[in-house]
């Protein structure tokens, strides 16, 4: 089967677009409007994805609609429109000696292509990011997700359809595996892929696509309890950055504690044992814990859960004695997703946020804010850990590139 007919009707979408800031605020607007109106069939839909997924999956609670989760992602629609657009933003205007002025100037990336697993969420945040910045969006979702991902598209292209713009602005792939193929060798349809999922995801996309990635990574996230950490702060900041929302990728995965704070490790424990999560505990942490921790929660740690991104009720922990061999851990086992310290030690502080090599690093608070809409960015198309174009939550900005617009008088170039 060819699948060239979804990417040239994209294409086409991306040529003829050339709707004003009011227009595309207004769909978007429209588009959250319609999805709290429609939550009875988003939910029916998803429901029928829900049935077919074990709920021990990992991926279940980010494939689950619930009306306040839908609440959320119009609010998050409503806060992109609400946002200044990027696009035609001046980013340098010079003239130089001979008189030519130059420009540099934003403008969209043009077509692009989402690889994505059980997030039916993407599938607004995608379409709403990319009509805002004036690209084209074409979505590949997992077969998990299909039901839900269908319903969404229908209630975007109603909105399209109602404003008379081209419905191709944001397509859907079928979920075969050969759509993604497809996708994946889209040489001179689309401009870039953004893969979103689990890591074998990212490598397999990375791996072998003819257009250009940016990888969003998955999230294997440390916090490093320092020798002069607030313990209050410690307990409050662990709790919420592992037991949030254990299904998503700032979810912490390892806690890495110094010798000299051992005898607080119950105390930074006794949340976690209440909400049920397993430790996996290395030997200095699990002869702390043993026979105070619940029995059926606590397991020596094998090396293979140092570097593991749970996405569950599941942590493990590194007992170091001091901050270098913390970073020598996070330096080996991160995906440079989010990286997090507890201290009051100035020079250590700085230090961590020097040498740690991560998208986002943080200090006395929990990773659980690396989101686009946490940061201010209305929403995101997912987390970049690579450092080309993009780090970090991408936002509107980082959908854009730029071009030089060069305006002369006649000039012409000598020698």
């Amino acid at each position: 089967m060819s699948y060239n007919h979804y990417f040239e009707n994209a294409l086409v979408a991306g040529r003829n677009a050339a709707l004003s800031p009011a227009v595309i605020n207004k769909v978007l607007l429209d588009v959250a409007k319609a999805a709290i109106e429609q939550t009875d069939y988003l939910l029916q839909e998803n429901k029928k994805d829900m049935e077919r997924m074990n709920p021990t999956d990992p991926k279940y609670d980010r494939l689950t609609l619930t009306a306040d989760r839908i609440k959320a992602i119009a609010a998050d629609m409503e806060n992109v429109a609400a946002l200044d657009s990027p696009l035609g933003k001046v980013l340098s205007d010079k003239t130089l000696p001979n008189g030519l002025q130059i420009k540099k100037v934003r403008v969209p990336l043009g077509v692009v292509g989402v690889i994505y697993e059980a997030r039916p969420n993407v599938t607004f945040d995608v379409f709403a990011l990319c009509f805002k910045t004036g690209n084209v969006s074409i979505l590949k979702g997992g077969s998990d997700a299909d039901f839900s991902n269908r319903s969404i598209i229908k209630v975007i292209h109603g909105v399209l359809s109602a404003h008379q713009i081209d419905v191709n602005a944001a397509t859907l792939l079928p979920v075969e595996r050969e759509a993604t193929e497809a996708l994946l060798n889209a040489v001179g349809y689309v401009d870039v892929l953004i893969p979103r999922g689990s890591q074998s995801l990212i490598n397999y996309v990375r791996d072998n696509s003819k257009v250009p990635v940016i990888e969003t990574g998955a999230g294997i996230v440390h916090t490093y309890f320092d020798e002069t950490g607030d313990l209050e702060k410690a307990i409050a900041i662990i709790d919420n950055a592992k037991t949030r929302r254990v299904s998503v990728c700032n979810a912490l995965d390892c806690l890495i504690i110094n010798s000299k704070r051992i005898g607080d490790l119950l105390h930074i424990a006794e949340p976690l044992g209440e909400k049920g999560v397993t430790i996996y505990a290395d030997k200095k942490a699990y002869e702390v814990l043993d026979g105070l921790y619940p029995s059926n929660l606590l397991e020596p740690a094998q090396p293979e859960h140092f570097g593991t991104e749970f996405l569950s009720m599941k942590m493990a922990i590194k007992t170091v004695s001091n901050l270098q061999q913390a970073l020598e851990h996070i330096a080996i086992n991160s995906s440079k997703h989010s990286e997090a310290i507890i201290s009051e030690d100035e020079l250590n502080i700085e230090t961590f946020l020097n040498r740690v090599d991560a998208a986002a690093v943080y200090v006395n608070t929990s990773t659980a804010f690396t989101d686009g809409a946490q940061f201010g960015l209305g929403a995101e198309i997912g987390i970049s850990t690579q450092k080309l174009h993009a780090r970090g939550p991408m936002g509107l900005e980082e959908l854009t590139s730029y071009k030089w617009i060069v305006k002369g008088s006649g000039q012409v170039r000598k020698g």
